[in-house]
């Protein structure tokens, strides 16, 4: 039986099957609930982004992820870019 550990909550992941209750993203492992977070976290912004760069769009996706690492949570308010 393996163990998987989200990355930003720190929880274990029972049972890992990927794309369905962990996601690999920027080298990092997610559980359903963060990769949810990470989801509503970025929606508003790549929605007000024009024109839409993949580039930015990587970059903003590692960043959001290493500060909610830090923190250990993804923030709930919106950024702005």
């Amino acid at each position: 039986m393996k163990t998987l550990i989200c990355d930003v909550c720190r929880q274990a992941v029972q049972q890992p099957d990927q794309s369905r209750n962990y996601f690999h993203l920027a080298h990092r492992d997610l559980c359903e609930s963060c990769h949810d977070q990470l989801q509503a976290h970025i929606k508003p912004v790549v929605r007000t982004k024009f024109p839409f760069d993949y580039e930015w769009y990587n970059s903003f996706i590692h960043e959001s992820i290493e500060t909610a690492i830090q923190k250990g949570k993804f923030e709930t308010k919106k950024q702005r870019v």
